[in-house]
């Protein structure tokens, strides 16, 4: 017997089939078109942002002997026409080069390598915490509709969506740290506290390594609170979408069939409606993680975390150009990376997308 067309168009092909590997090469290559779009947006901001950045490095002693600014700007390549300046940043870009930053004189891939992995480090655990929690509230609120749990709920995100992060980092650090005593205080080790051997320059992940339990202990607890502070917005978004994406499905003739059937409530909530609405959970959650690498500015500077988020401030301030074009090279390869990422899962979940691609 012939399948009918409904049976042809919810039959599942595998991911290697002809339409699936196409599309991961058109999603690569149309990546790298946007990662140097990037290069050439950030390097036209960079060029427009008042001030001088000869003056913000020499000081006005040294910015006042001609002979100072002439031999800094062409160390740095700044003597050079814009348009050569880009060229020539895009060339050392395709030998993994992103220049040397003005204030520390480091290269800057020296300086991405050891901020960033804190960065990650706080933002790997406020989008775990965030996940967790934001999915179980959503999943609460959508069940118990317009009852007392769901209005409760459905405060908290509209609270925690509204805060600004460095209002919430300033009162968090002041209630937990000097009114109860119960964070430690700022930094990723207590003053004195020596890093586990580098690994990954996760301090949490390098003390397991180690088998250093007490570094390991030490260092989350450093970490658990601005990790908080950094998921709350994230739990915020991922509950209010989770709600609306349930709703949105329970509603469904086949979900009220589920039920006519007996089946248990559970299984009707996670099989029949959780399930379909991972599309725009999973869509929301990468936006959040990307979101939390690039908005951890305010919230590392409060707890004194160095991480990128620190790195970046200090790169403004002082007008550090390659090392604002480098963070920036680093937040929108997260986004677009990320965007790759949920592109894909969006056709590993769903069948009708699979087939499509």
């Amino acid at each position: 017997m012939r399948p009918v067309s409904g049976e042809r168009k919810t039959r599942k092909r595998p991911l290697s089939g002809t339409g699936f590997a196409p599309f991961i090469i058109r999603r690569l290559l149309t990546s790298i078109i946007l990662v140097f779009g990037v290069t050439f947006i950030a390097f036209s901001i960079t060029q427009l942002v008042p001030g001088d950045p000869v003056a913000a490095n020499l000081g006005q002693s040294a910015y006042s002997d001609p002979e100072i600014v002439a031999a800094f700007e062409k160390e740095f390549g700044l003597d050079q026409p814009v348009p050569v300046q880009y060229l020539r940043y895009v060339t050392n870009l395709l030998q993994g080069d992103f220049g040397v930053s003005l204030s520390s004189k480091r290269p800057v891939a020296e300086d991405l390598k050891e901020y960033f992995p804190a960065t990650l480090e706080i933002a790997l655990i406020a989008v775990f915490l965030a996940l967790i929690v934001g999915l179980l509230l959503g999943i609460i609120s959508a069940v118990t509709r317009d009852r007392l749990p769901d209005q409760i709920i459905r405060v908290f995100s509209l609270t925690g969506v509204s805060m600004p992060a460095f209002w919430t980092a300033l009162t968090a650090f002041y209630i937990f740290f000097f009114v109860l005593g119960w964070a430690p205080g700022t930094g990723r080790l207590e003053p004195g506290g020596e890093p586990p051997p580098t690994v990954t320059g996760l301090f949490t992940i390098d003390a397991l390594i180690a088998g250093d339990f007490s570094t390991f202990r030490q260092a989350f607890s450093y970490l658990l609170l601005p990790a908080i502070v950094l998921a709350i917005y994230a739990v915020g978004v991922l509950t209010r979408f989770t709600r609306a994406s349930m709703l949105e499905i329970l509603g469904n003739d086949y979900v009220r069939a589920a039920r006519a059937k007996g089946l248990p409530e559970f299984t009707v909530i996670t099989r029949h409606v959780l399930r379909p609405a991972l599309l725009s959970i999973i869509t929301v959650a990468g936006v959040a993680f990307s979101s939390l690498l690039a908005g951890s500015v305010l919230v590392e500077n409060v707890f004194s975390w160095p991480g990128l988020g620190q790195y970046a401030y200090r790169a403004a301030v002082g007008l550090d150009l390659p090392g604002i074009m480098g963070v920036s090279m680093v937040v929108a390869t997260v986004y677009i990376t990320m965007n790759l990422i949920v592109d894909i899962l969006y056709r590993i979940i769903d069948p009708q997308m699979r087939d499509s691609a």
